[in-house]
């Protein structure tokens, strides 16, 4: 069965982008461009894994994060933090918001899609 993969991010290129990866490895996907947006599309029809950017407007992504984490239907969510960020500071907050795991754009489409298959057996 194809894992279901929620997208956020604010760059339409970078949803694209990770749309066509993805897709190529085997991983249904569906985006939204900000954390608000992908908070409601996570609410209504949950995904398997949710992949977040940091800086968005509207809700960023560890607003997102941790209502998320709030939520009880998405408390368990895999949520992975795709992000040109990489200081120490944000991967902290990140993690005491809840997310599973970190990863640095640019991205490498194995990479994230064995990051995906460890959280999201």
């Amino acid at each position: 069965m194809s894992r279901r993969i929620l997208a956020v991010d604010d760059s339409p290129s970078m949803r694209m982008l990770l749309k066509a990866s993805l897709t190529a490895q085997g991983f249904t996907v569906c985006s939204a461009e900000d954390g608000e947006q992908g908070l409601a599309a996570a609410r209504s029809d949950p995904p398997d894994l949710i992949i977040t950017d940091i800086n968005m407007p509207v809700m960023d992504g560890f607003q997102l994060i941790e209502a998320a984490r709030a939520d009880a239907a998405l408390r368990t969510l895999p949520i992975l933090v795709l992000s040109t960020e990489f200081s120490d500071d944000k991967k902290s907050r990140a993690r005491q918001a809840g997310a599973t795991g970190w990863i640095t754009k640019p991205f490498d489409a194995d990479k994230l899609a064995a990051a995906i298959r460890r959280v999201c057996p």
